[in-house]
């Protein structure tokens, strides 16, 4: 008469942990210019971290403190240090921003799930990017000099 039932347990399907983006500006930008990005971003449920590049946005540091690339990156090389080895990130490079993820992809490779060149500079096959820099510096600028 009466029919037997089989309670199972419902198992909810495991959460997939949605990726961390590392958003990078370009020249003459900062952290700030991602703002928008990262508020819709972070509300949708990733994990953001916008980086300022040495001398750029809030970094307190000197324009004439930065005499080389290697200098600029710093602050991306340092977060970039900071992660586990374990922990993989999505880097966004917008503008000259392609040239600072291009540099953290050859010293972090295992730490990168993709990078992601946003209207950037993409670097070819073999170019080192203190070479790079140089290159177009003096074919995009020729004899210009910026001074503060």
């Amino acid at each position: 008469m009466g029919e037997e039932i089989n309670m199972r347990e419902i198992k909810k399907p495991a959460e997939v942990q949605k990726p961390h983006f590392v958003l990078v500006h370009g020249i003459s930008g900062g952290a700030w210019c991602w703002y928008k990005v990262r508020c819709l971003m972070e509300n949708s449920g990733y994990k953001v971290s916008c980086i300022n590049l040495k001398g750029s946005g809030t970094d307190p540091s000197d324009a004439n403190s930065i005499h080389s690339f290697d200098d600029y990156n710093k602050p991306l090389m340092d977060f970039m240090s900071s992660l586990t080895d374990n922990e993989k990130v999505i880097l966004v490079g917008h503008s000259a921003g392609g040239l600072s993820i291009t540099q953290a992809s050859h010293k972090f490779g295992n730490k990168i799930r993709l990078a992601v060149y946003l209207a950037a500079t993409m670097l070819k096959l073999g170019f080192c990017t203190d070479e790079d820099v140089k290159i177009r510096w003096r074919r995009n600028w020729h004899d210009c000099q910026l001074s503060p």
